[in-house]
């Protein structure tokens, strides 16, 4: 069956931490190492409540705050910090914009609750046909659910939409339900595989 959707993760995909300077001196402010600080920022207690949306991101940073000894008011200016370095991907980007003229495009999120906006403010909403973001559904990747949401919203069966992520048991769970599935390790491994199953999905339609 032709691919009909095409669905990106974003955290380490589309959006990825290219310089680690600010990061890795960001936790030097605050004696840790910079993975010490990554594990508090997404692996925290407080990170797997906010990415289910049980409490906001605001209440989340403001945990990490407080892990890290900081005042109230350097809150705003940790989470600034922590993400200076990270930038979008434009060739990964461009190839959603191939795309999008013939299949649908969606995301597909673990994700805290202002990423609807930041999407809006960096200018990239627009390149989705349906966004899906963790927060909002109170669902995580490798859930099944979530996947299934994502589907009926684009309205793609399994067999006809592809997946991109970097975590491999989110690759493996979007398999399991029959969809085809690129693992992210760069960008040209990526968009290499991407368009080798695109290609493979359009010549077994035929």
């Amino acid at each position: 069956m032709e691919i009909q959707a095409v669905i990106f993760d974003l955290g380490g995909v589309l959006l990825r931490t290219f310089d680690r300077l600010p990061r890795t001196q960001l936790a030097e402010r605050y004696a840790m190492t910079c993975d010490e600080l990554e594990r508090l920022v997404f692996n925290s207690e407080s990170s797997k409540l906010a990415s289910l949306g049980r409490i906001s991101v605001r209440e989340h940073w403001e945990q990490v705050g407080a892990q890290l000894g900081a005042s109230p008011a350097e809150v705003d200016g940790i989470a600034r910090a922590f993400f200076a370095g990270d930038r979008l991907d434009t060739e990964l980007l461009a190839e959603l914009r191939d795309v999008r003229p013939t299949r649908k495009t969606g995301l597909l999120s673990n994700a805290w609750d202002d990423l609807r906006q930041w999407l809006e403010e960096a200018g990239i909403a627009s390149l989705f046909d349906e966004v899906v973001i963790s927060a909002e559904v109170g669902m995580v990747k490798p859930q099944v659910g979530i996947y299934h949401l994502a589907l009926e919203r684009l309205g793609a069966p399994p067999e006809a939409a592809l997946f991109v992520d970097d975590f491999i048991e989110n690759v493996e769970a979007a398999r399991a339900l029959g969809m085809h599935a690129v693992h992210f390790r760069d960008t040209p491994q990526a968009l290499a595989d991407i368009n080798r199953l695109l290609v493979a999905a359009g010549n077994q339609a035929e």
